[in-house]
């Protein structure tokens, strides 16, 4: 609290001369310091209950390739203006059988119901043994893509709850089909 107290006021007055009255003045600094603890101890606390949390992004190493059944892969290739294309399996195979497809990021063909449509078909498939958790996602931007493309399409595997999904270079032959179409 403020305590204001008339302090050396004299008894003594002259004529035509006026003294100013000096008023002492304390304040109690204790409900600041208070205030001052509890705004320090919320912001501290608020900030660590709430901490970035990172997509983890599984980078292959460098070596020899991994064998990776045909029924479990999807590969998606991310290239320029939104465009998508995808296929199932081994590239030679989809390329044989013309069976690249296009999607888009939202309506009827989204490449989140492509990547839902794979995930039943492994769960209704009694020869697989992983089910959906098996559903290996390959993702080969070219080199048009854009960084925006790459992320929708990170955001769409954490969507679906896509267990294993990892970022590879794009092969020549699947570059120069792509600037083919």
């Amino acid at each position: 609290m403020t305590n204001i107290e008339n302090g050396g006021a004299s008894s003594r007055k002259r004529a035509g001369v006026r003294r100013a009255v000096r008023l002492n003045c304390s304040i109690d600094m204790t409900p600041m310091v208070d205030l001052g603890f509890l705004l320090i101890s919320f912001f501290v606390i608020t900030t660590e209950l709430r901490r970035p949390a990172a997509m983890p992004l599984n980078m292959p190493a460098d070596g020899p390739g991994m064998d990776i059944g045909n029924s479990y892969a999807l590969t998606i290739i991310p290239s320029a203006d939104n465009r998508l294309y995808y296929y199932f399996g081994n590239w030679q195979d989809a390329v044989n059988s013309n069976s690249i497809h296009t999607a888009n990021y939202a309506g009827e063909n989204s490449i989140r119901k492509v990547i839902h449509q794979k995930q039943l078909a492994l769960d209704n498939d009694p020869k697989t043994t992983e089910k959906r958790n098996g559903l290996m996602l390959l993702i080969k931007p070219d080199k048009n893509a854009s960084y925006k493309n790459m992320v929708d399409i990170l955001d769409e595997a954490t969507i679906n709850i896509v267990k294993k999904f990892a970022v590879l270079k794009i092969s020549p032959e699947e570059e120069k089909w792509v600037h083919q179409h």
